[in-house]
């Protein structure tokens, strides 16, 4: 069973946590089922970039980006080679080490 290391973000997880998932599962479903709030404003749906990750360790092992994720994550603050949207990123057998940005685009919390 891989495991997620979420690196600590002082609002969603300020201690950090080491998560267990499932292959198959998506980055964000794993965060929100373990109480990490990442933003999704668009519900999952791939239309916007709330839910941007940093995937630090295991990137390669993801499933790759489609053409929408990587043309909505151009519109991502502080995108990084190694971003994904959490909404998109499907977990593997690796193990991932994933930081949640400290900013997105949004002005304004969803409040999910």
């Amino acid at each position: 069973m891989p495991k997620i290391v979420f690196l600590p973000h002082a609002e969603l997880c300020p201690q950090g946590a080491a998560l267990d998932a499932n292959t198959g599962d998506t980055v964000l479903d794993v965060a929100l089922k373990n109480g990490i709030a990442i933003e999704h404003a668009c519900e999952k749906s791939c239309a916007c970039t709330t839910c941007h990750v940093i995937v630090r360790e295991g990137f390669y092992s993801l499933n790759e980006s489609d053409e929408l994720e990587d043309d909505m994550l151009d519109k991502a603050w502080g995108l990084e080679p190694e971003s994904r949207l959490g909404c998109q990123a499907r977990i593997a057998d690796e193990d991932l080490v994933v930081e949640i940005p400290k900013y997105t685009v949004n002005m304004v919390s969803e409040g999910h």
